[in-house]
């Protein structure tokens, strides 16, 4: 409950069986607009919003007649196709009223796992939320194949609150939390109100069962708690059924709330400083005393480049009278860091020959 209070980042993810009706198929649309003056509220007192929405199946099939479960690939993604326009379509008419932008993110598994790719969606995150806009992520149906597939939105949704650098992560579901068995079968079983860490007793006590809608069960769950408390982001699992679930969740909604190891911004930095690097940026040492204030990395700092990396990999930050500063990812190749050393972020283009990012190493991304 406080670290809903607290965050200035938080994803929500939000499952099919809470947007669409399971009988009829339709988008509960009463449901949307109050999930709408939640995130509004949120907004409102600051907080960034990002939500992860199934859902695009679930109403592509019911416009295209298709049954409820167990459809081949092709019919899936067809289904997604239909189902995107309209789940795009009902979050932006629900948010406009309170003034609030939405974009629509589809992500597949390879862009996140790429760290080109990775880098990317981050930046497009950064500059959205910038913005003020509600980005609406799903996995992008229409195209993945099993091989490059989440296949739940629940790892989709850690993740995304990893690559945003997220306070929070609020898994809506259909359950009220973790119990210690299952409660529709256990009468004895209890939910954990809080779990400083997921030990192998705690996994042993998942079980698979989901709503006919949703393909994730509580060991997704957990998979998802396990990504974001590692990251420094804390997780909680509550109903999403009822109107307001996130002012409810405030409120002091029933939940079990995961905790986060570390800080996100001390995650990200230990994530980094453990990479094994691909190259060497030297840089002057004007540049070295502005990225040990807090600053990024121009191209007009950079004075040499060792090595061959590829946008998005490790590269060591070296100072041209030798000291190692510590490393971070590159936004540029190495022959693209070769031909913009030392020159000023608004020559890149006439370098180039495109528009590139303004900085080679941004500070988010660098471990001193």
């Amino acid at each position: 409950m406080d670290a809903l209070s607290a965050a200035k980042r938080i994803v929500v993810k939000i499952g099919s069986a809470l947007l669409v009706d399971r009988d009829t198929g339709a988008l509960r649309s009463g449901w949307l607009r109050a999930m709408a003056e939640d995130i509004a509220a949120l907004k409102q007192r600051g907080a960034d919003v990002v939500l992860v929405s199934s859902g695009s199946i679930a109403l592509g099939r019911g416009v295209l007649g298709l049954p409820p479960t167990n459809l081949p690939l092709e019919q899936s993604q067809a289904a997604a196709s239909v189902g995107q326009i309209r789940l795009a379509r009902a979050y932006e008419e629900a948010l406009a009223p309170h003034g609030l932008t939405t974009a629509q993110v589809l992500l597949t598994l390879e862009d996140t796992a790429d760290r080109r790719r990775y880098l990317n969606a981050r930046a497009t995150f950064d500059t959205l939320l910038g913005f003020g806009a509600v980005p609406i992520v799903n996995e992008n149906d229409t195209v993945a194949t099993d091989e490059i597939r989440y296949g739940d939105n629940d790892r989709l949704a850690a993740q995304i609150a990893v690559t945003v650098g997220a306070d929070a992560l609020i898994l809506l579901s259909d359950v009220d939390g973790l119990y210690t068995g299952n409660p529709n079968t256990d009468p004895a079983a209890t939910r954990f109100d809080e779990v400083s860490e997921i030990t192998p007793e705690i996994e042993a006590m998942a079980g698979d069962a989901g709503s006919g809608l949703s393909k994730g069960g509580m060991k997704t769950k957990l998979m998802a708690a396990k990504t974001a408390t590692a990251s420094g982001c804390a997780m909680a699992i509550t109903h999403g059924f009822e109107d307001h679930p996130l002012k409810r969740l405030a409120n002091g909604a029933p939940a079990t709330w995961f905790k986060p190891q570390l800080d996100p911004h001390a995650a990200r930095k230990r994530w980094i400083a453990a990479m094994k690097p691909q190259g060497v940026v030297e840089v002057d040492e004007g540049a070295a005393k502005a990225l040990v204030s807090g600053k990024s990395l121009l191209p007009a700092g950079l004075r040499a480049v060792e090595g061959r990396f590829g946008r998005g990999e490790p590269v060591a930050i070296r100072v041209t009278d030798g000291r190692n500063l510590g490393q971070g990812l590159s936004r540029y190749t190495s022959d693209e860091a070769r031909a913009i050393a030392g020159h000023r972020s608004a020559e890149i283009e006439d370098i180039l020959g495109y528009p590139g990012r303004a900085v080679l190493i941004h500070r988010d991304d660098m471990a001193l």
